[in-house]
């Protein structure tokens, strides 16, 4: 699967952003997708993720009650809402998918998924 992000852009300190995250894959309902995001010096964290039927999420802490995940099985997108945006959310936003034969699985680290995005920075200014 190919995985193309998109979304990301110059905010300032509480505006809220929306990314997108558009699949190749045939059937995206098989693939739990997530998002993570990455500055400079630190390695990529954990934002959010959704299993293949969108029924089950998780969220890191630091963005719960502020980023919603979702996603639209029949245009192959994950979307990430990102609310109440704050400077230290500045970052490279990515999406990153993983097939699985069960789809109520959600993932939540680097490790476990094989496909990725090109990324899109998030810049939140205050």
């Amino acid at each position: 699967v190919q995985l193309q992000a998109c979304g990301g852009g110059l905010v300032q300190a509480g505006e809220s952003l929306t990314l997108s995250c558009v699949a190749s894959a045939r059937t995206f309902r098989s693939y739990a997708v997530g998002w993570f995001r990455q500055t400079p010096g630190k390695e990529r964290e954990f934002v959010a993720a959704i299993s293949g039927s969108g029924g089950y999420k998780d969220s890191s802490d630091s963005v719960k009650g502020r980023f919603t995940i979702s996603r639209d099985n029949a245009k192959n997108t994950v979307y990430l809402k990102m609310s109440s945006l704050k400077p230290e959310d500045t970052a490279i936003y990515y999406c990153a998918a993983s097939w699985r034969i069960h789809s109520n699985v959600v993932l939540t680290t680097t490790g476990a998924y094989n496909a990725w995005g090109q990324g899109t920075l998030v810049t939140v200014s205050s």
